[in-house]
């Protein structure tokens, strides 16, 4: 699966996972299985891991009307929610600029785009310098 997700409840964070080509459906079936998952609770912080895209849709429509309605769920969520992609190369770093241009005008989200995980993981305000040490550690 091209996007995966995993809710830290305890930390009021999830984890998104994007790998190989990535298509708008992949982030909307990820987005709505998100959004119905019993842990899933408004304003969590999103950390958004962009380093195993090879390629991505580019279809600036669909795309935008995918993030209309996240935008508007997450407006009338009252909430602001944090999400902080992690793009350490050219392909998602382009990936992530859309999302972040699609953001500009949504107050309820705030993104930022870093190059490393533990740059990404300090901005959330976790200790652990990668996401698999993040993980582990919630694991035991």
């Amino acid at each position: 699966m091209p996007v995966e997700f995993t809710i830290l409840p305890e930390r009021g964070l999830v984890v998104v996972r994007y790998s190989g080509n990535v298509a708008i459906e992949d982030t909307l079936a990820a987005t709505k299985a998100y959004l119905s998952h019993p842990e899933y609770s408004a304003g969590q912080k999103q950390l958004v891991d962009m380093s195993g895209i090879t390629g991505f849709e580019k279809d600036h429509v669909q795309f935008m009307k995918m993030q209309a309605e996240k935008a508007e769920r997450l407006a009338n969520s009252g909430l602001q929610s944090l999400v902080v992609y992690i793009a350490p190369t050219a392909i998602s770093q382009d990936m992530s600029a859309m999302f972040v241009r699609s953001w500009a005008d949504v107050d309820a989200v705030v993104p930022l785009v870093q190059h490393t995980e533990a740059e990404a993981l300090g901005l959330l305000g976790q200790s652990e310098k990668s996401i698999d040490i993040l993980l582990a550690t919630l694991a035991k």
